[in-house]
């Protein structure tokens, strides 16, 4: 058995690609989303709501056995070398670390240069919400502590991403010092399960521009045009400092890997409409998963970094905060000193990792800081109101960001492809 073998060339394609479908989709749930108010058609949006819970349900179900099975053969596979494994976590770790300090940078400098919460009022906003949020409460051993499972069963079940990789590693660097029999045939069930994963993945996306054009939908329909004239200056921030980090950050970077760019988009640009359209990292893993593989990065590094950056590279969510948390500031009128904005993103740096399973991570982490730091708590009440759409911008960095990574550590490890695969024809 090849445990390794890359998936055959897919059979040429006919009519509309997937990209334009889910582009397609994302044009018509607008215009549904405007000619159908939430206030005024509610059980239109019950109906878009089912359909659009329904694909992120399917794509749940991917999660946890395309995750086990490659990882467990990108491992346990390749030989019984754990000094690799330990390598490629230190660089990844080291890669990391750089990145997010960039992101963090970067959103500092633009919250400061257009200042978006200046002439912004919270009198009319309420402490309730990030109150709510500000009671989960993080800490950096509580992080470390929920990393590890209790119970592989229980973390399957709330698809604990960071939890079924360890589980997953420590099960592989077991499987590897099993000899004979019992290793060959655990080897051919994990491949063959990766196998039945990638195919399923494809009729689940099948699927992906109803699911997509049902999210959008709600999105617009829910909070329309209007939510953006009172907070546009903040939105607009996000989005400039987003694109500031890909150009000044991620390029260099990939220019510097020698990852061929246009081949690269080609890949990932399916999978970054998914995160984009969904704002869900979730929604958008298994089909990463996929096309980075067919674009010729190994099993074992795809598996390990690109999950692993879901936890501790999430460049777009550590921008994000550093943007909301001064916005807070200048909202409230209060004069923040750069030293004390510093010992701020140092604090966003270290609570912001292993809590991507959080829901509304970004919002909690964002709700302790304010209330840390003496900031008013009614600017959550105000970002809530257009943070649909700064979600949808900061998961699609978040996953581009992490793709990137994950073929830098090919790269870095001398594993990156010099002749280009079969086109994945996205």
């Amino acid at each position: 058995m090849n445990a390794h073998a890359a998936p055959a060339p897919s059979a040429p394609r006919t009519g509309i690609s997937p990209t334009v479908q889910i582009l397609i989709a994302m044009v018509i749930g607008i215009a549904i989303g405007l000619a159908f108010p939430a206030a005024q058609h509610p059980n239109v949006i019950v109906g878009l709501k089912a359909a659009s819970a329904v694909f992120l349900r399917l794509i749940k179900t991917l999660i946890v056995p395309l995750l086990f099975s490659t990882l467990v053969v990108g491992i346990a596979g390749h030989g019984d070398d754990m000094k690799k494994v330990g390598r490629l976590a230190l660089r990844s770790i080291i890669y990391f670390e750089v990145v997010t300090t960039l992101a963090l940078a970067i959103g500092l400098i633009a919250v400061n240069v257009i200042k978006p919460g200046v002439g912004i009022s919270l009198a009319d906003a309420s402490a309730t919400a990030g109150t709510e949020y500000a009671q989960t409460k993080i800490t950096f051993t509580g992080v470390i502590e929920h990393m590890f499972p209790q119970s592989f069963f229980e973390a399957a079940s709330k698809n604990e991403v960071l939890q079924i990789v360890v589980f997953a590693i420590l099960f592989a660097v077991g499987l590897s010092r099993v000899q004979g029999r019992p290793k060959q045939v655990m080897l051919e069930f994990c491949d063959s399960l990766a196998q039945v994963m990638f195919k399923f993945t494809g009729l689940v996306m099948a699927f992906a521009p109803i699911g997509v054009g049902a999210a959008i939908a709600v999105t617009v329909s829910v909070s329309g045009w209007q939510v953006l004239s009172r907070l546009a200056m903040l939105v607009i921030t996000l989005y400039a400092a987003l694109v500031v980090f890909l150009l000044v950050v991620l390029l260099p970077v990939a220019i510097l890997a020698r990852v061929p760019l246009r081949r690269f988009w080609g890949y990932v640009q399916q999978p970054w409409l998914l995160a984009f359209s969904t704002a869900s990292s979730e929604a958008a893993l298994p089909l990463a998963m996929e096309n980075l593989e067919k674009f010729g990065i190994p099993k074992r590094i795809i598996a390990f970094v690109l999950p692993t950056g879901y936890s501790f590279n999430l460049d777009g969510s550590t921008l994000y905060l550093a943007v909301a948390s001064i916005f807070a500031a200048q909202a409230a009128g209060i004069d923040m000193p750069i030293s004390t904005q510093l010992i701020m993103m140092l604090t966003l740096m270290l609570t912001s990792k292993g809590v991507a399973a959080v829901p509304r991570a970004s919002l909690v982490i964002l709700s302790g800081a304010l209330a840390m730091f003496n900031l008013p708590l009614e600017a959550i009440a105000l970002i809530l109101g257009v943070d649909a759409i700064m979600d949808m911008a900061r998961t699609s960095v978040n996953l581009l960001g992490n793709c990137l990574a994950t073929a830098v550590m090919a790269r870095w490890e001398g594993e990156f492809p010099d002749t280009p695969p079969a086109e994945a024809g996205a």
